[in-house]
C-alpha cells in the first residue's frame, strides 16, 4: 500500500493533503500531530487529543475520499498519559500502526499496550544523535518482542545519517512494518529531499530488497521539501 505522509503537505491543512492524496489515485495515508486540521478550523491542530466531534469529522474527510488512515506519527510517547491518549486513539481512528520514537525502558509497556488494542508499533528513526537512528538500535530493541512491535524505516535519515539504507534494510529483515520512502541528493546531514530515483537511495534496489523479504509494508511518501513547498 502506498500513500502520502501528511509532513509532505505541511503547509497546507490535513483535509486539503486527504484531497492531494485522493487526487493521485492513493487510497491510505500517514498522518502527522500538528497539521492545521482543516480549511474551517484553521487554528486547530490535528493531533491524538482532539475532542470527539472534530475525530468524526475527520473520520467523515477520511470516508468521503476513499482514505483509509493507516499510521499516524511520529510520536514520543514519554509517559503514561500519552501513551493513554495515542493508543485511545488510534483505537477509535482504526489505525493500524503508530510510528513513534519510544524510550528504551517503557518498550515492555508499549508492548502490552499493543497488544491490548491491537495496534503496532513501528520504531522510527530520526537522524543522528536521535536515539534510533543507527539501525542496530531498533534490531536490538525488537529482539524477542512480538510482531507488533517493529520499524518504520526511514531511507532518508538513515543516508543522513552515513548508513546505507540497503544494508539497514537487510538488518532489519523480519521487523519491517512501514517505510517512509525519500531520496536525497548525498550522504550528508542536511542532505536535500529530490524526486525519487534521482539521488543516491537507490530506490530501486530497496523495492527490491522489500519484495525479497516477501513483506507487505506501508509506503509512506514523505518528501520534505524546504519550507514545506507545494511538491506538486
Amino acid at each position: 500500500r502506498l500513500g502520502c505522509q501528511t509532513y509532505t503537505f505541511r503547509k497546507f491543512t490535513l483535509f486539503e493533503t486527504i484531497d492531494k492524496n485522493a487526487s493521485l489515485g492513493l487510497n491510505c495515508i500517514e498522518a502527522y500531530p500538528g497539521q492545521m486540521l482543516s480549511p474551517e478550523y484553521p487554528t486547530t491542530k490535528f493531533n491524538h487529543l482532539l475532542p470527539k466531534e472534530l475525530l468524526d469529522a475527520v473520520k467523515a474527510k477520511l470516508d468521503e475520499t476513499g482514505t483509509a488512515l493507516v499510521n499516524y506519527g511520529v510520536v514520543a510517547l514519554p509517559d503514561e498519559e500519552e501513551r493513554h491518549h495515542v493508543f485511545e486513539f488510534a483505537k477509535e481512528m482504526g489505525i493500524e500502526t503508530i510510528v513513534a520514537e519510544p524510550p528504551l525502558d517503557t518498550l515492555d509497556i508499549v508492548e502490552n499496550l499493543c497488544a491490548k488494542y491491537g495496534v503496532n508499533l513501528a520504531i522510527h528513526n530520526h537522524p543522528a544523535p536521535s536515539l534510533y537512528w543507527n539501525p542496530d538500535t531498533v534490531v536490538k530493541a525488537c529482539e524477542g518482542r512480538s510482531v507488533c512491535i517493529g520499524a518504520c524505516a526511514d531511507t532518508g535519515h538513515w543516508i543522513r545519517s552515513g548508513k546505507n539504507p540497503l544494508e539497514a534494510l537487510k538488518k532489519l529483515e523480519g521487523r519491517i512494518i512501514s517505510l517512509h520512502v525519500k531520496d536525497v541528493d548525498r550522504y550528508a546531514p542536511d542532505a536535500a529531499d529530490v524526486p525519487w530515483g534521482t539521488g543516491v537511495g537507490d530506490v530501486k534496489a530497496l523495492l527490491a530488497e522489500v519484495h525479497r523479504q516477501n513483506i507487505q509494508p506501508v509506503f509512506s511518501i514523505e518528501y520534505e521539501a524546504p519550507d514545506g513547498e507545494d511538491p506538486f
